[in-house]
């Protein structure tokens, strides 16, 4: 794994919570797009080297709209950049860990991810992403 990419956080309002880390942060957002595939729509922040990423439910049945009615808003994921996601996928299963799903897809902010599964990461939900190239 090459760096910690970014840090997820499941929001139920994005107006308010886009306005929140601008002033949070200091900075505002650099991009905002909805991912279709995963029923979301994303606002990423940087600082220095860390990113942040708001994630909100565009549908109730999404993972996110779940997240928040089980757990409320908060932490979703942590993400890290890899060199080569399926090199990774195939070192990863070796070492045991169960993915919530093996074949990667497009993700937001130019990136193909794949999650590990929680269960086998301490209750952490981490995210493998790669830059499309």
């Amino acid at each position: 794994m090459k760096k910690l990419e970014h840090i997820g956080i499941a929001v139920k309002n994005m107006t308010e919570s886009h306005l929140l880390f601008e002033k949070l942060l200091g900075v505002t957002a650099y991009k905002s797009e909805e991912v279709l595939s995963e029923s979301v729509f994303t606002t990423f922040f940087k600082t220095d080297s860390t990113k942040i990423e708001l994630l909100a439910a565009t549908q109730p049945e999404s993972a996110i709209a779940k997240f928040i009615e089980k757990k409320g808003e908060g932490i979703h994921h942590i993400a890290f950049e890899v060199e080569n996601l399926e090199t990774e996928i195939i070192r990863l299963k070796k070492e045991g860990f169960i993915f919530v799903d093996e074949i990667p897809k497009k993700g937001a902010d130019n990136k193909r991810i794949v999650f590990l599964h929680p269960k086998n990461s301490n209750g952490v939900l981490i995210e493998l992403c790669e830059e499309i190239k």
